[in-house]
Parts: C-alpha cells; sequence; structure tokens
C-alpha cells in the first residue's frame, strides 16, 4: 500500500494562530524548529537551561528562555527536542506535571514514546512531526524557500484534529515543501535506529575506516586511502542523492560499474546480511534501548571512551590536515 504523504495545500497554518508552541531544547533539530515557526508567524517560547551554550544561542538568536517547566506549562503544542538520553528524566522532573488536558505532547524522535519513557497523562495527545534531516539543513532550506521531508505520526487514540495541528507545525517549518509521510510510532523510531546503526553512521563509518586502514596497511600513502575512501564518498552521495543508485552508476565510469556489481556483493555478504537482521530484531525487541538507556543511567563511561578512540584514528588525524589546504570547504572541529 503507498504511504500517504500531503503537501502545503494539505496543511493549514492559520490552525496555529492562537496556539504556543513550546519548543523544549535549543540544539540541532530546536533551533531550526524555533526559528522557522517564528518566521513563519507562530508563537515560540523556547526552553532551555541556563548556563548552556544552546541557552546563549537562543538568545542571541532573538528569543527569552526559560526553564522547560515553565515552557511546559505556557504551551499548547509542547516538542520535546531534547537529546533521546536525557528526555525520560527530564520528562519525569519537569515536563509531566506542567503538562494540562488538551495540550498536544510532541518529539521529532519516538525513542522515548516508543520505548516507554515518556508516557502522556490523561487528556494529553502525542503527536510526532520529524523532520528526515538535520536542524542545520531544516534550518537552511527553509531558508532558501525549500524545505526538508518530514514523518508525521499520532499516538494511540489521537484525533484527526492532532493530525491537522501536527501538519501545520509541519507547514510551519517548512516540511509539506518536501512531503510529509504518515507513519507510526513504532515504525520512525525502528527505521530510523536501524538505517543509522547499519548504514548511515554505523555502516559509512567502519567502511570508510575499513578500507582506509586496508590501504595504508598495504603501503600506500595515508593521504591517497583518505581520498579514496572519504573525501570522494561526498561525490558518490550527492550522485545518489540526485537520483538514485542508476544515476550514480550512470555517472561514473564503466570500470567503476563493473567493480560495484561484481565486488559490492563481496563487501556486503550473507554473513552481514544476517547481521542486518540480527541488529533489526535488537532495536524492534528493545534490547538496543535498554543497553543505551543504562549507559547513561552510569555517565555513559563505554560511550565516551570509544568515542575518545575513535576521534583519534588516522583517518581523522590525515583528513584534517587535508581539509587545511582546501579553502572551499567549512572544516569543522569539535
Amino acid at each position: 500500500m503507498p504511504a500517504t504523504i500531503y503537501y502545503d495545500n494539505d496543511a493549514d497554518l492559520s490552525l496555529l494562530k492562537n496556539k504556543t508552541i513550546a519548543i523544549l531544547g535549543y540544539g540541532s533539530q530546536g533551533h531550526a524548529h524555533a526559528q522557522n515557526l517564528r518566521d513563519s508567524g507562530c508563537k515560540v517560547i523556547v526552553g532551555q537551561r541556563p548556563g548552556s551554550r544552546n541557552y546563549d544561542l537562543a538568545k542571541n538568536d532573538g528569543f527569552e528562555p526559560v526553564s522547560v517547566a515553565e515552557a511546559t506549562k505556557a504551551g499548547d503544542l509542547i516538542n520535546i527536542l531534547l537529546p533521546d538520553e536525557v528526555q525520560g528524566d527530564i520528562y519525569r522532573e519537569q515536563i509531566r506535571d506542567n503538562l494540562s488536558p488538551g495540550n498536544i505532547l510532541m518529539c521529532s524522535h519516538g525513542f522515548n514514546v516508543h520505548f516507554g519513557q515518556v508516557v502522556a497523562p490523561e487528556g494529553v495527545e502525542l503527536l510526532l512531526v520529524a523532520p528526515k534531516g538535520p536542524g542545520h539543513l531544516v534550518r537552511s532550506e527553509f531558508e532558501a524557500g525549500g524545505g526538508v521531508p518530514c514523518l508525521i505520526a499520532l499516538g494511540d487514540g489521537a484525533s484527526d484534529a492532532t493530525r491537522q495541528l501536527g501538519l501545520a507545525y509541519a507547514k510551519g517549518i517548512g516540511g509539506t515543501r518536501g512531503g510529509v509521510i504518515e507513519t507510526t510510532f513504532a515504525e520512525e523510531t525502528e527505521t530510523d535506529l536501524f538505517g543509522e546503526q547499519v548504514v548511515l553512521c554505523g555502516g559509512v563509518s567502519e567502511l570508510v575506516k575499513a578500507g582506509f586502514d586496508t590501504l595504508v596497511d598495504a603501503g600506500y600513502q595515508p593521504e591517497m586511502a583518505y581520498f579514496e575512501c572519504m573525501h570522494e564518498l561526498k561525490l558518490i552521495v550527492d550522485l545518489l542523492y540526485q537520483g538514485g543508485l542508476n544515476y550514480m552508476r550512470y555517472s561514473i565510469s564503466n570500470t567503476a560499474e563493473y567493480g560495484d556489481y561484481t565486488r559490492g556483493p563481496r563487501i556486503v555478504t550473507d554473513e552481514t546480511r544476517a547481521e542486518m537482521k540480527k541488529i533489526l530484531a535488537e532495536i524492534q525487541n528493545g534490547e538496543f534501548a535498554r543497553e543505551w538507556i543504562l549507559e547513561n543511567k552510569a555517565n555513559a563511561p563505554a560511550f565516551k571512551a570509544r568515542r575518545r578512540r575513535e576521534r583519534s584514528h588516522m583517518v581523522e588525524r590525515v583528513g584534517k590536515q587535508l581539509r587545511s589546504l582546501m579553502s572551499w570547504i567549512d572544516d569543522k572541529d569539535v
């Protein structure tokens, strides 16, 4: 069955005219949603902890941030855009008891709702509006007159009126310009985690490092390995973005295309596909969620240690040096 997709003409921004939208968290998604909604004529209040970098950023962008609790009390639509790992505790401590019947509790990733860390009180309906891109892209596409496609999902028992408010919200951040696909909290959460772990982040990161290490271990110059296994990845991804696998294969050489067909399946093998299914099962049965929640309850020691090790990998050191020589690249240091 084809997906239901909504566009600009399906959404009525005026439904938000007399509503206050509370954006909780002024990070990657929060800053984009708050500014786009304000530019669309919506009343926005930002909840952000004083003394934080994002608090100062919100002030610089013309907002007057208040506490999460105050923003929740003031909001009609309350969107929790805090990091997944802190949402559960902050929800229980600062949000839940400040909600009122008739409020709509929102999120842009269903992790905490789907895995039971956020449970809406009686009389509060759940709504998800999730842009399929990072916040800086949600903002820049909006400013350029475009929009990042979004997903929309309703909590159990939510009304069509909530769906219409969700579509209006999506229009306010530019999502209906690119299209808004109706889904469920479970589907959004599980496919998002799977995509991150298996392809977009985990899969790509390990493939880049493995290719780089293989060339360096074989005696090739690290700079050559970087260009082949990291730098040129953007060229391929841009082709995929424009026209899918067919356009990418049309654009590369016949030699590269032949290598794609004949060698790719030797990298992504039946064993790899079996591991993908195992990872999906761990997401579906809640094993990954429990692991990540417990990791953060212990102050994330394994996560932080792995982050430190990964940042010192040779591909990162070589890449930083090479990017510094390319004036057209806005090199990001973290």
